[in-house]
């Protein structure tokens, strides 16, 4: 059996000094026949760290295997294929389960958030079904969202593929970084690929269920004036009493409660000499910190192989299904001149004012420009919606001749979505009251294919290895949707279920919609891995792609790479030196495509109704272009070189990995001004520009204590990286598109040539006049402020991007205890606090409520209160992010229980940062997010036989 006392069928085992030997069965049971009262047997199993055993004659024996700790890494899963990690020759992270972070995990992102350098993951806030941000090596696309291709087990799909599958039954994960290794996914691998292997059976029978449950809390919450002190401030400062309507009211504690989060998983396997399966139910149930805010996602998931035909024909089939709802919180609501969230709006809301009138209705305070009582929102606005997923997939591979083995995959996934919302008079919001009501209904669907033909040849020639692939690979994507939308509703009984029951004398443009937008993508791609001695390697790659949405000129982009490798460790010269285990130089240079920017369509002419005129005795519709054409539209890419180092010494104890690495990416994707004429219409979408980012990553672990009861590892990662705008200026037919400071990253963030992604360009803050002006400073002293985008009186005041990462990722264990702890930070980058600003502003008093910084800040108005950098916080912080303590319980002497493990895990324990806001992993500028919270989970995991 395992180390998790589990069945392990076709191990070998060989009596000592004879030829004698047998195989475990399905159950993994053997019998020996011997004349000797004692003998000693070999055990062997792949993966395993070989067993020597003495068995008495006539007794039950249980022989337990410890897995080999290097063979647990000796095989990666990279693009369309595996290969030892001693063979890896680009940059690839690999994360197994048994170093994932545990507890109330919502997400798989969740689970490697500072496992692995140069991956960025973030969580802005903790609303229910929401999940965390990844960047692999920052940002390469200034119109795509810089999210990478998910591949799980074969199928392809975008970051919210990730929803679709338990977390607990991954087995592992691995980040492709550079192109060397991601150009083998072409045009959907530029900004990074996850590859995601679930768990398999491992042989015989095995029931297994995972559970956490946690407690909710939230950590931060803005320091606004108390009652009394509101009181005190407006009656200082000549507020008309009027304004002070006597109450003590706690608006953020009245829409907020404890959360809970829930995670169960039920999962079946077996497996028989030519029959696997695995099958599992989740759930993952979660209650928001805000009021009517929950999420329940339900997972289902079977994948079974059948083999024939002596083993050369394997047939493996996945069924996934997933069904979320969700329950959200407002987003968009509150005054014309103050429009966010609940949580927000919440702090806005003056403390002195009531919830209720006395005849019970909400309270609002009429002398106020569209007031809102948020604890009325809060109760009354319906935002509702539910997802089903559906995907479907088979593999069947067969082995033709001995090297040589033809591999048939398809795939389909099928997504359906419906969301209803209703805002009612009675939410006290502004549009709703005029309106008397109004609802949406919107539907989304989706419908993805994938088939590919792979071709696979491994061969040994001498001290040469070749190992070469060819693809052939098709996909269609197909989105479609409608929305509707109705006001002026006599009651609230039927909200969004009935639009029927709106007056349609109030239809107004945009009630009505619908869309069907429709890709194809078709590629040939092949690779070949070539060895010398296994001391020199090689990888080639080269797909070429076409795609539906580029112009007609640019359907097809070509996309090679190229790695090299030296294991400096195989060299004679190193063998007596008994320092290294693991030495290897790598270097790659690859260029990948994108074209997650562009919606179909974007390159043609759109012609479309514009009003109506009267003409010859009849109203026609009048069209115009909606549109430019470009017939050379075509694909960004990302040219990316990668030099790397993997080393391990002191017997293995210490290894690491050291990357340089550089990405350009030009023909930038972006909507550019036009002139008219010779232009239809005054924009284009084409390929200007070009951006590049750079970066050093180190990862370490080193094993300070390591023997048979206690192992204390000690590990992390660092990454330092910058990026800077080369371009954003050329001609298309000979039409110059120039342009600069383009928004982009949030408030007062630019695109700026020569200057990092999103560097932060703003007025600067000189003080305040005698009566409480905010004044700003004339940077070019000619007697007037200019708050232009390109203004000279702005100056360069750092980035939103941070420039360096790190995690530290200690785990320890002593006989059946174990534990581990994440800590991670980031800094270097500055983040523009929209809401202090909202908030500090003293003749905002008698409408709202202030932070107590408020006071001490002075400030009475400004009239530039969202662009001077007396709101710009630096961004550093550290989070001790999860701290995991578990126990196992011995169950070597249970007949039916393999394994039983307890734990209790802490996320987002402790946070260090000079930042004043909510949350310093807020991006593109604080606004107001969803509180981040605290959690403590309590975990069971218990395997049975």
């Amino acid at each position: 059996m395992d180390e998790n006392n589990d069945a392990l069928a076709g191990a070998t085992l060989q009596v000592k000094g004879t030829t004698q030997r047998t195989t475990t069965n399905s159950k993994g049971e053997f019998q020996l026949s011997s004349s000797q009262s004692a003998l000693t047997v070999i055990v062997n199993y792949v993966g395993y760290d070989p067993a020597e055993r003495t068995l008495i004659s006539g007794k039950e024996a249980i022989i337990q295997l410890k897995q080999d700790a290097k063979s647990l890494s000796d095989v990666v899963v990279v693009g369309y294929g595996t290969t030892k990690k001693s063979d890896v020759t680009g940059a690839v992270a690999s994360i197994g389960s048994k170093d994932f972070n545990q507890g109330a995990i919502t997400s798989p992102l969740q689970q490697i958030a500072g496992k692995a350098a140069g991956v960025v993951i973030t969580q802005t806030g903790s609303e229910p079904g929401s999940a965390p941000n990844i960047k692999i090596r920052g940002i390469t696309s200034i119109q795509g969202n810089n999210n990478p291709l998910v591949v799980i087990d074969g199928v392809q799909g975008d970051v919210s593929f990730l929803n679709q599958i338990p977390p607990t039954e991954i087995q592992s994960i691995e980040v492709l970084k550079d192109a060397s290794a991601t150009a083998i996914y072409g045009s959907r691998g530029a900004s990074g690929v996850l590859i995601v292997t679930m768990k398999k059976s491992r042989g015989g029978t095995s029931i297994e269920y995972n559970a956490n449950s946690s407690i909710d809390v939230v950590t931060r919450q803005l320091e606004m004036l108390t009652a009394a002190e509101w009181s005190q401030q407006a009656a200082a400062r000549g507020i008309p009493a009027t304004s002070n309507f006597g109450a003590d009211t706690d608006w953020f504690g009245l829409i907020t409660r404890n959360g809970t989060t829930q995670n169960h998983t039920l999962t079946l396997g077996g497996s028989s000499d030519n029959f696997s399966y695995r099958a599992s139910l989740g759930m993952v149930l979660q209650n928001g910190i805000v009021i009517h805010s929950d999420n329940q996602r339900f997972i289902g998931r079977i994948e079974a192989t059948q083999k024939a035909l002596d083993n050369k024909l394997a047939i493996t089939m996945t069924l996934n299904g997933t069904n979320s709802q969700n329950n959200g919180s407002p987003g968009s609501i509150g005054r014309a001149a103050f429009t966010s969230n609940l949580i927000s709006n919440a702090y806005i809301s003056r403390p002195t004012d009531p919830v209720y009138r006395p005849d019970g209705s909400y309270f609002t305070d009429p002398n106020l420009f569209q007031p809102l009582n948020v604890l009325a929102a809060a109760n009354n606005i319906i935002g509702e919606s539910e997802t089903n997923r559906l995907l479907g997939s088979m593999r069947i591979n067969y082995k033709i001749i001995s090297g040589l083995s033809a591999e048939v995959f398809g795939s389909w996934q099928k997504t359906n979505g419906t969301s209803g919302n209703y805002t009612p008079a009675v939410s006290t919001v502004a549009a709703a009251i005029d309106q008397k009501g109004y609802a949406s209904v919107n539907n989304n669907n989706s419908d993805y294919k994938l088939m590919d033909f792979q071709l696979n040849y491994s061969k040994d020639f001498g001290d040469h290895h070749v190992d070469a692939a060819a693809v052939y690979e098709w996909q269609a994507q197909m989105d479609s949707g409608s929305g509707s939308a109705a006001r002026g509703f006599v009651n609230d009984l039927a909200t969004y279920n009935n639009l029927g029951l709106g007056d349609f004398s109030k239809v107004q443009a945009g009630d009505y919609s619908s869309y069907r937008n429709q890709r194809r993508t078709v590629s040939v791609l092949g690779r070949v891995n070539y060895s010398f001695k296994d001391r020199y390697l090689l990888t080639a790659n080269f797909r070429r792609d076409g795609a539906t949405v580029f112009g007609a000129n640019h359907k097809w982009g070509n996309f090679p790479s190229a790695s090299l490798a030296w294991k400096i460790d195989q060299e004679p010269f190193m063998k007596n030196l008994n320092i290294f285990t693991v030495l290897k130089l790598r270097g790659g240079f690859g260029i990948t495509g994108n074209q997650q920017p562009l919606s179909v369509l974007q390159s043609l002419q759109i012609v479309q109704g514009s009003g109506t005129v009267y003409f010859a005795g009849n109203v026609q519709t009048n069209f115009r272009v909606t549109q430019n054409a470009n017939v050379d539209l075509e694909w960004e890419q990302k040219k990316s070189t990668n030099i790397g180092l993997d080393f391990a010494l002191l017997k293995g104890r210490l290894n690491g990995s050291f990357d340089i690495y550089k990405n350009v990416t030009d023909k930038l994707l972006y909507g550019y001004t036009v002139p008219q004429p010779p232009f239809p219409t005054g924009s284009i979408q084409a390929n200007v520009g070009s951006i590049q980012g750079r970066g050093i990553e180190m990862a370490l672990n080193y094993d300070l204590i390591s023997n048979n009861s206690t192992r204390l590892t000690l590990g992390g990662n660092v990454t330092l990286m910058d990026s800077k705008v080369l371009n954003l200026s050329g001609s298309l037919n000979g039409v110059p598109l120039i342009t600069n400071n383009v928004p982009y990253g949030g408030q007062n963030a630019y695109l700026v040539v020569g200057q990092a992604i999103g560097s932060i360009y703003i007025l600067q803050h000189g003080g305040a006049s005698a009566n409480g002006t905010q004044i700003i400073v004339d940077q070019d002293k000619n007697g007037r402020i200019d708050a232009a985008a390109t203004s000279p009186d702005r100056i360069f005041a750092g980035q939103t991007q941070p420039k360096y990462t790190f995690a530290f990722t200690p785990s320890f264990s002593y006989k059946n205890f174990d534990a581990s702890i994440l800590i991670r930070g980031s800094g270097g980058n500055k983040l523009f606090n929209a809401l202090r600003s909202n908030l500090s502003f003293l003749e905002n008093l008698g409408r709202s409520n202030l932070l107590k910084s408020a006071i001490d800040d002075n400030l009475f108005t400004s009239a530039y209160p969202l662009a001077s950098d007396y709101w710009l916080e630096d961004g550093k912080f550290i989070r001790l992010e999860n701290v995991n303590l578990g126990y196992r319980i011995p169950t070597t002497k249970s007949k039916h229980i393999s394994s039983v493990r307890f734990s209790l895990t802490g996320q987002n324990l402790a946070l260090i940062t000079k930042y004043s806001g909510i949350d310093p992993e807020e991006t593109g500028g604080d606004n107001g997010i969803y509180p981040r919270v605290r959690n403590i989970a309590l975990g069971l995991n218990i395997i049975l036989k």
